[in-house]
């Protein structure tokens, strides 16, 4: 469902057009970049040793999980798991573990994962998508847990899953295996029943739904994997049914600890270029810009933005504009890329439909921008704190206003890369993409 919205030009001049825009400048943040040089040996060797001493895998049919989050090599990491398996004799096959993502059909997330080069020849296994499910369990308060059906057949399930703080709670198991058990394996009809829990009791239920999982199925082994601020692998980790929880609560120390954050506490506009579910689950990442949906508690602290502009949606998004609702102001090109269809979808899953909200919007980046500052509390060129990026995982270049500069150029870790200039804007009024 994709929505044609009207031009709005002759309203947003009469906000905007006194309005001078600050000039910026390039600047470095420096963050640590450990990284894993030969992923596939890495991985190999780890899998190895962990299923060298455990029940043989021969004829067995074994599921792999594979969500929706961008994975810096994720088609070689599958694949990887694939031969592995295949060498002991087991028959692999891939299902999408992603929840209600890809409009909540089989044929969605499928895509999504065709879309990452996961595909049955490129993998050397059987890519399965189905939206049926199984009951294999309740909470105490009654919820009921469910299991991909294709999983639940299986001989044997490898857990993996992108480790990560979540974008609305916080707990010892957030975004990463136990999330992937009580929500990702389950697909649309489980991840929507676990939901109406709410995200307050998410840190309590996640580890009770994946332990009754881990004592329902024959899972053969986890694997958790960290990506460090420059998108890298910095973590790939492997551990058997006994080890997944405490392994999954470790590696989300190192997630915390790793990822890429701003070096300073707020601005008066932030500019984002854009937004999609493969960059974070809110499009955004709340642990960046500080804005959760449904203002969850546990983020404002880190971080404050006045206003906030987001320009666009990533292709890989799937036209999925989860995350825009935090935006002040947006543009209607990018409200015309949202296909509000799964959108929709996949907040009404989340239970907090205040992520369905659409921002106030300008026709073109420029007076989009004006408008932006235009309300927020600082206007003076010269003092004006202005950060662009060009989405939340790609924080190592950013663009900053010389208020902004002025007041970050003593820290050791931020580096000027360029003397100040304007903003790029072509003659319709719009930017390049940040890069």
């Amino acid at each position: 469902m994709f929505i044609d919205f009207p031009e709005v030009s002759g309203v947003i001049s009469l906000s905007a057009e006194t309005i001078k825009l600050p000039e910026v400048r390039r600047v470095r943040q420096l963050f640590c970049n450990d990284s894993i040089e030969n992923i596939e040996a890495h991985l190999e060797e780890r899998l190895r040793r962990q299923l060298a001493g455990g029940p043989s895998l021969r004829g067995r049919r074994i599921c792999i999980t594979a969500g929706s989050r961008g994975i810096p090599h994720f088609p070689l990491i599958l694949r990887t798991v694939c031969r592995c398996l295949k060498e002991l004799g087991a028959e692999p096959f891939i299902i999408p573990a992603m929840g209600s993502h890809g409009g909540a059909t089989a044929e969605g997330q499928k895509q999504i994962l065709t879309d990452y080069g996961i595909t049955e020849e490129a993998m050397g296994a059987p890519v399965c998508s189905s939206m049926e499910v199984v009951q294999y369990g309740i909470l105490p308060d009654g919820t009921p847990l469910y299991c991909d059906r294709l999983a639940a057949q299986a001989d044997g399930i490898v857990l993996m899953n992108k480790v990560k703080p979540h974008t609305d709670f916080r707990g010892p198991h957030e975004s990463g295996l136990a999330k992937m058990i009580a929500i990702g394996i389950a697909k649309h009809k489980g991840a929507t029943a676990f939901h109406a829990i709410g995200f307050r009791r998410f840190a309590e239920m996640i580890p009770a739904a994946a332990e009754i999982f881990l004592k329902t199925f024959p899972v053969v082994c986890g694997i958790g994997i960290v990506q460090n601020a420059y998108d890298e692998i910095s973590e790939l980790e492997v551990a058997g049914k006994d080890g997944i929880m405490d392994l999954d609560r470790r590696l989300l120390e190192h997630a915390r600890a790793s990822m890429a954050r701003f070096k300073f506490q707020e601005t008066d506009v932030l500019v984002i270029d854009e937004i999609g579910k493969e960059i974070s689950g809110y499009g955004q990442d709340p642990n960046v810009t500080g804005r959760a949906n449904g203002r969850a508690p546990g983020f404002s602290e880190i971080f404050k933005a006045d206003r906030m502009f987001i320009r666009g949606l990533t292709a890989g998004t799937h036209h999925n504009g989860a995350g825009l609702a935090e935006a002040d102001v947006t543009t209607r090109a990018c409200l015309r890329q949202v296909d509000f269809g799964p959108t929709w979808t996949n907040l009404i899953t989340s239970g907090v439909i205040e992520g369905c909200k659409i921002p106030m919007y300008a026709d073109n980046d420029l007076e989009a921008l004006k408008l932006t500052i235009a309300c927020c509390c600082n206007k003076d060129p010269e003092t004006l704190r202005l950060v662009r990026i060009r989405n939340t995982m790609a924080l190592h270049e950013i663009e900053v206003s010389r208020g902004l500069y002025e007041a970050i150029k003593d820290d050791p870790e931020i580096q000027p890369v360029s003397d100040y200039y304007s903003l790029p804007f072509d003659a319709a009024g719009n930017l390049p993409v940040f890069g």
